[in-house]
């Protein structure tokens, strides 16, 4: 079947699958955002343990998804791989390293005879709200305003500042994408808790802070688009596939692309609906799904205008016909068609995902629950 598909049909099939979890991956950072509030949410030892252990149960599951994401572009694109986690170490680096930070936390915030007690973990947990946020953000924002790389004949990159990736989070644009998954992973963090834990007084500071969350979330991720569709954006000559700047680009790809702008919108939509239905609505715990299913739309569709329509999807500012496409980029023709029977599990998997998420959260949790001495605490 895949066989017989051409080459960019299978490349655009990938760069779909790739998009895919990479909304995934922004959605389920709801973990990293509800991390950053556990003293926010939580002021007593028992709230706290409680939000730590409502996180504690998904936080898997966006570990795992970030190394699906990894591993399928590495796979499909791997020029991409090698140019950027071959170059942007230090912020690849760093993004590592908050994560394992994560895992730490989780395995031994509540082990018995901990000498470091549960505060220095759940500072662990902290930094890895932070760092796993802003800089994953920053690092996908390169997508619209490029990296300083250069690749020549032998497909062999080089990156041209001893900044090594760190220089993405001083582009003010960047940040601007940044802060907005920030401030956004921490309002379905909010969300999540509303709906995952039965507790009066965290649901009370929870729809609280949601406004306060909610506002800058807005401010940024507007303040983003609205600059994503105004500005010149890196296109490719289909022909001689020669990159050359276009003015409005992104924009045009919005308008070339129907149903990609009709995902954008609906999947803006959500977010604002499941947002602005918890803070309206008395006692509302559902707004969890309709701001996560926007999450994954709104995202899903900024990485398709990312890498469709004869677009640079990794530009690069110092030399631009170095810049990667989904063509220049990808596996061969024979890779990629084996490799796509192997995504046709994926639907398998998420509805596992799904089962054991149901599962999980079918009772919420209470304070009764964490004094119970058969469970295993985080």
């Amino acid at each position: 079947m895949f066989e017989t598909l051409s080459h960019l049909a299978l490349q655009q099939y990938w760069w779909i699958i790739v998009s895919l979890l990479g909304a995934l991956l922004v959605f389920l950072m709801f973990v990293q955002g509800g991390q950053t509030l556990i003293y926010t949410i939580g002021k007593t030892d028992i709230e706290r343990t409680m939000l730590v252990n409502t996180l504690g149960r998904k936080w898997e599951f966006t570990f795992t998804t970030l190394v699906t994401f990894g591993g399928a572009f590495f796979a499909s694109f791997p020029l991409f791989y090698s140019t950027s986690f071959g170059g942007a170490y230090w912020v690849w680096m760093a993004i590592l390293f908050a994560f394992v930070l994560q895992a730490v936390a989780y395995e031994f915030r509540s082990r018995p005879n901990n000498a470091f007690g549960p505060r220095t973990f759940e500072t662990f947990l902290l930094i890895n709200g932070c760092l796993g946020t802003i800089l994953i953000g920053t690092a996908v924002a390169t997508f619209f305003t490029g990296s300083a790389f250069s690749v020549n004949e032998y497909n062999q990159s080089q990156w041209e500042l001893t900044s090594h990736g760190l220089e993405a989070a001083l582009n003010f644009h960047n940040l601007l994408l940044g802060l907005a998954v920030f401030f956004l992973a921490r309002s379905l963090a909010l969300l999540y808790f509303m709906n995952s834990i039965i507790h009066e007084a965290i649901y009370g500071r929870a729809k609280k802070h949601l406004l306060y969350n909610a506002i800058p979330f807005l401010i940024f991720f507007l303040t983003f688009v609205i600059w994503l569709m105004l500005r010149d954006g890196f296109a490719v000559n289909p022909d001689s596939q020669e990159v050359f700047m276009e003015s409005y680009k992104y924009f045009n790809n919005m308008m070339a692309m129907p149903l990609v702008l009709i995902l954008f919108l609906l999947g803006v939509v959500g977010v604002l609906l499941g947002i602005g239905a918890s803070l309206l609505v008395k006692d509302c715990t559902k707004g969890i799904w309709a701001a996560g299913a926007g999450t994954v739309l709104t995202v899903f569709s900024l990485l398709l205008i990312a890498g469709f329509n004869n677009t640079a999807f990794y530009p690069s500012t110092f030399d631009l016909q170095s810049s990667l496409t989904i063509q220049n980029s990808s596996s061969s023709q024979f890779t990629l068609s084996v490799m796509s029977y192997v995504s046709l599990m994926v639907p398998f998997v998420f509805a596992y995902i799904w089962y054991v998420w149901k599962s999980i959260n079918n009772k919420p949790i209470d304070e009764e629950e964490m004094e119970s001495e058969d469970l295993h605490i985080y």
